[in-house]
């Protein structure tokens, strides 16, 4: 397995990943034409940083990470997003990769902080996240 920046040729596997992602998030509905957009925009972005797992030359699971101004800590931090794998390869240690290689680049571009949201039904990415060393703040997310 490897992990990779990930392309503009991936965008159908990524979108197929994002349709599992969503179909278990109950703030998000699955919609193609709205993710190829979205990781359009991704992989344009000079501040984003979406990455792939490959399995065998297949893409298995995907992470992206975007780069933010954090006013508390002075500086940039980052924000995990679309953290998924694909059901057929969960429990081999690819998210765990995933993570480990995004928090490497993390630090390396010097992030204050990082962070990430998580539905709160989804016990099974709450577990792995707090596995991970992942903690709740004391925040909640609310969106217009």
């Amino acid at each position: 397995m490897r992990i990779r920046q990930a392309t503009a040729a991936d965008i159908d596997t990524l979108s197929a990943l994002l349709d599992q992602l969503f179909s278990i998030e109950q703030d998000f509905t699955p919609d193609r034409g709205k993710q190829r957009v979205g990781l359009e925009e991704l992989l344009a972005a000079p501040d984003a940083y979406p990455v792939v797992a490959e399995d065998e030359g297949r893409v298995v699971g995907m992470a992206t990470l975007q780069v933010l101004i954090s006013t508390a800590e002075g500086g940039r931090c980052g924000l995990i997003e679309d953290l998924v794998v694909s059901e057929s390869y969960r429990g081999r240690g690819i998210g765990r990769a995933l993570m480990d290689h995004l928090i490497r680049w993390a630090d390396k571009k010097g992030l204050t902080r990082l962070q990430l949201l998580a539905d709160r039904d989804n016990q099974p990415a709450l577990a792995f996240y707090k596995k991970q060393g992942w903690s709740t703040t004391r925040l909640i997310a609310l969106r217009k």
